[in-house]
C-alpha cells in the first residue's frame, strides 16, 4: 500500500484514546469498571464489595469520570455510578475473554 493510500488518525483522537487506555490500565479502576458493568453502585457499595476505602473509590471514580468512562445519578445525598458507554464495556469484556483464552 502506498503512503498516500493510508488513513491516519487525528492527533486529538489518538490523545483521547491513549488517555482512556491509561485510565483502564490501573487494576483498581478495571475492577470498578467490571463491577459497574454488572450493576449501578454507590461509592459505599463499591468500597464494600472491592474492599477499598471510600476515599480511594471516590478518587478512582473521579479519574474515570474525567475520561467519560462512568457517569452518576443522585438520589438524595447518594451518588449511584454506572458505566457511561457500552463500547468501553465491550472492550473490557473482549480483553477479559482474550486473557482467559490465552
Amino acid at each position: 500500500m502506498k503512503e498516500s493510500e493510508h488513513s491516519f488518525l487525528e492527533g486529538r483522537t489518538i490523545e483521547k484514546a491513549s488517555l482512556i487506555f491509561k485510565a483502564l490500565a490501573d487494576p483498581t479502576r478495571l475492577r470498578i469498571m467490571y463491577l459497574l458493568s454488572q450493576e449501578e453502585c454507590s461509592v459505599n457499595h463499591i468500597a464494600e464489595v472491592l474492599r477499598l476505602s471510600q476515599s480511594a473509590v471516590s478518587h478512582q471514580l473521579s479519574l474515570l469520570r474525567k475520561q467519560k468512562l462512568v457517569k452518576f445519578t443522585r438520589a438524595g445525598n447518594t451518588l449511584y455510578y454506572t458505566y457511561d458507554d457500552e463500547h468501553v464495556i465491550e472492550i473490557l469484556n473482549q480483553v477479559i475473554t482474550h486473557v482467559e483464552h490465552s
